[in-house]
């Protein structure tokens, strides 16, 4: 039911909300879906002009739409409507491991299905070198789509890029090249091994020492660079393993000639 006036009305029966939203805000269009998943009749407002969402913050003290009221009490926005219904709310400047779960997960899957499309049977090694070489492209590409930020954050605790700044910009195509050229090489043979391995093993190696100085030994909480400019994942223990990854896949190459 889409309410015309500004008043906010106390619920006189159980799972009743009222929500003041501008139409095309994604925020409200959220609150909205959850108060009906919830089991909620929603008395919707939308608020169509400046002047009405003017009026409306001016009326009630509030510096943002959307707003909701269950049982004659303001929850807030869309993050005070997930808190009160015992949602986790992620508050600015905290670390979570999400971003990093989503890629390990997606390049997972993605190996699993190249090894099920080309090989017989399931080759767990041959799985885990495609893990590697697909998650080395992925986590370049997040490094990529802006490598200003992701060297901002890099510079907090990279030993050479903080030496030679220069290094920081390459590292993303670094990455990336030893990535692709790990994924390229796979089940060939080649002695091309010889033009890719070093790279993975260089950047690993100083990543992994970068990152065990930083946190283990200076005890210093920062943010990882890993996942590009902007990430709230905390550097450690993600951030060696991503370093020793590439370390192992370079060793492993070498010694196998990607057999």
């Amino acid at each position: 039911m889409t309410a015309t006036t500004d008043h906010v009305p106390a619920a006189t029966e159980a799972k009743i909300a009222t929500l003041y939203r501008t139409p095309s805000c994604p925020h409200g269009m959220k609150s909205l879906s959850l108060l009906r998943r919830k089991g909620y009749a929603v008395n919707d407002n939308p608020l169509t002009t400046r002047e009405a969402i003017d009026a409306f913050k001016h009326r009630h003290g509030v510096e943002t739409t959307p707003q909701t009221w269950i049982d004659g009490e303001r929850i807030g926005g869309y993050t005070d409507l997930k808190a009160h219904f015992g949602y986790r709310v992620f508050r600015k400047g905290e670390t979570t491991y999400r971003p990093v779960i989503a890629i390990f997960a997606s390049t997972a899957l993605l190996a699993l299905a190249i090894v099920l499309n080309l090989y017989e049977g399931f080759p767990v090694l041959i799985w885990l070198k495609w893990f590697f070489a697909v998650s080395m492209v992925a986590l370049a590409i997040q490094k990529l789509m802006d490598v200003e930020g992701f060297v901002n954050g890099f510079l907090g605790y990279d030993l050479l890029a903080r030496r030679y700044v220069p290094y920081g910009y390459a590292y993303p195509f670094l990455e990336l090249y030893a990535g692709v050229g790990m994924a390229a090489l796979i089940g060939t043979g080649s002695p091309l091994v010889w033009l890719v391995a070093p790279v993975g093993l260089f950047i690993g190696t100083i990543g992994a020492v970068s990152v065990v100085k930083a946190v283990y030994i200076d005890g210093r909480d920062l943010t990882c660079a890993c996942v590009g400019g902007g990430s709230n994942v905390p550097l450690g223990f993600i951030s060696l393993t991503e370093n020793l990854v590439m370390v192992g896949m370079g060793f492993w190459m070498l010694a196998g000639q990607i057999a």
